[in-house]
């Protein structure tokens, strides 16, 4: 039998472009909603906790932790949901559920993900190593709960907050009731922006046995998330107050209340594309925080 003529350089680099194309299609970095999701909180947590002034290579590793964690955590979530997604129209496009990718190749893509986030933690403190650890076990467990826990946006929300904790153990060595109040505040959050998400899919996760509070919550959805958000906008108010943030930040707040009715506004007909709308514009609410709470810090620094 003939031996296969080999290939041409060009042909390679044409195939290794396609597959390193499913690579990042798998790790969701061609939809970055994850990352703001995630980055905005853990900055807050960064600049909050260094009063303003972040050590330069924790601000660099917490980001860059940001991006490797988040795409962690999708190639673990599409491994665990890859039969799951193949008969979901929204997500039946996915490599691992198409079959461009195959279980093994997510897995080693996984533990390098994992080895990179390792190397970043290990330049820093001995608290946040520890920490880290409850971040590991949390991106690792969430897939898995939907299967059995009727409330798997909590786990999701601890995972997504737990840069904060990190972040205060980061420059300070301990965490301070501040930074859990924090983490309590964007638990909230993420419940309230995954169930928006979840709404877009309930109809066939119910067919599936995918568990999500857009099920838990049924008819009362829409009421719960809007209790939710004054929950998380009191929240929010009194985080500036005990890390004294002033007028800017409470601006911010106000300015996410608005942000909040806009997304009421989507969500109250229950219309998936309004509701998957209304998830991505939960960016804006983490950015427009995030701007108050910076600038409370260069007009209105905490006196010491």
């Amino acid at each position: 039998m003939k031996a296969p003529a080999p290939k041409v350089p060009s042909e390679l680099i044409t195939e290794l472009q396609t597959q390193f194309g499913q690579y990042a299609r798998l790790m969701r970095l061609d939809k970055p909603i994850g990352i703001w999701l995630l980055l905005w909180p853990t900055l807050w947590g960064v600049w909050i906790s260094a009063e303003g002034q972040p050590d330069p290579w924790v601000f660099t590793a917490f980001v860059f932790g940001v991006i490797v964690m988040r795409s962690a955590g999708c190639v673990i979530n599409d491994y665990a949901d890859r039969k799951i997604d193949a008969q979901v129209r929204r997500t039946a496009s996915r490599p691992l559920a198409r079959g461009d990718i195959d279980a093994v190749e997510a897995l080693v893509l996984f533990a390098l993900l994992g080895l990179i986030a390792l190397g970043l933690v290990l330049t820093l403190n001995r608290t946040t190593q520890l920490l880290a650890i409850g971040a590991a076990a949390l991106t690792i467990v969430y897939p898995f709960c939907k299967r059995f826990f009727a409330a798997p946006q909590l786990v999701l929300g601890a995972a997504f907050a737990w840069g904060i904790p990190m972040a205060f153990a980061a420059h300070t060595g301990t965490v301070p009731r501040l930074g859990w109040l924090m983490w309590l505040t964007v638990v909230i959050w993420a419940v309230i922006y995954d169930t928006m998400y979840a709404m877009v899919d309930r109809e066939d996760d119910r067919k599936l046995g995918v568990r999500s509070t857009a099920i838990l919550f049924g008819q009362a959805d829409v009421f719960i998330i809007s209790l939710l958000q004054v929950t998380m906008l009191i929240a929010l108010f009194l985080i500036g107050e005990v890390a004294q943030l002033g007028m800017w930040y409470r601006l911010s707040v106000l300015v996410s209340a608005l942000l909040m009715l806009y997304q009421y506004a989507l969500i109250r007909n229950r219309k998936p594309d309004d509701c998957f709308h209304a998830f991505l514009h939960n960016r804006h609410i983490g950015m427009t925080i995030f701007i108050g709470i910076a600038l409370a810090y260069i007009f209105e620094p905490v006196s010491s």
